[in-house]
């Protein structure tokens, strides 16, 4: 029986299902923060999760080998939009997208750890903010920034010149009773999408989500993008749990 994933829908992680239509590898769209609970509940078989869900699995899942969604440096769609200074939002109000988990907790790192800063709370775009934390195909849209938020702070970015060390936003799960042969077919998607995706996505038809940025900055854009761990990337993940370990 033909296997169905999790998607979240934000242009980063397009390139990993572009060839999986082809081998039948069913695909549907979930935000970020309902992928791992999908799984595990059966609904689907396996996703592109938080990393931070990957901290606890439960004993039904498993990562999938080394597929990732990791930035070098800057991560271009997970930009902090404020109004003042970062170092003065110190008992301010900063809305964050809860279906964001990784992005929304390595912001609280960031703030709390590298620039002594703790909010007096993280709220909801739809309350009173005096930052706001956009990601995704969101994030892209305003990559030039928003309005009377002249501080912009690349999340990635602020990553990579604190630790020198890039940034892991998601892990690939399955879970455990997927039949081998079924997780083996899933892996060899992966890798088929990611080699083919640069021609068959950007030049051939266009990315599947609609979004207003040329093909030129869509380009750039993927190429601080990472799909699979290694040394760098599990070092970054060490560290970010054990930063995470740190938070009051």
């Amino acid at each position: 029986m033909p296997i169905t994933v999790g998607r979240t829908p934000y242009l980063s992680s397009e390139p990993m299902y572009f060839d999986m239509d082809k081998r039948g590898i069913g695909v549907v769209e979930l935000p970020p923060n309902e992928l791992t609970t999908a799984i595990a509940e059966n609904q689907i078989q396996g996703g592109l999760v938080p990393l931070v869900d990957t901290f606890d699995l439960d004993d039904s899942m498993r990562v999938l080998g080394g597929f990732c969604l990791a930035t070098v440096a800057q991560a271009g769609s997970v930009k902090l939009h404020s109004k003042l200074p970062i170092t003065d939002l110190a008992e301010k109000t900063v809305a964050v997208p809860w279906e964001s988990p990784t992005s929304v907790k390595l912001l609280q790192v960031l703030m709390e750890l590298k620039h002594g800063v703790k909010p007096t709370a993280y709220v909801t775009e739809d309350e009173d903010h005096d930052a706001r934390l956009l990601v995704g195909n969101l994030g892209l849209r305003h990559r030039r920034g928003l309005r009377e938020h002249p501080h912009v702070y690349d999340l990635g970015e602020e990553w990579a010149q604190w630790t020198k060390l890039p940034f892991v936003y998601a892990r690939w799960v399955v879970r455990n009773d997927v039949e081998r042969q079924e997780a083996l077919v899933l892996e060899d998607s992966l890798y088929t999408s990611l080699q083919d995706w640069a021609d068959g996505l950007y030049r051939v038809k266009g990315p599947a989500i609609p979004l207003p940025i040329h093909p030129q900055e869509i380009h750039v854009y993927s190429q601080g993008l990472r799909y699979y761990i290694g040394r760098p990337e599990e070092l970054a993940i060490s560290k970010f749990q054990d930063y995470i370990g740190q938070l009051a």
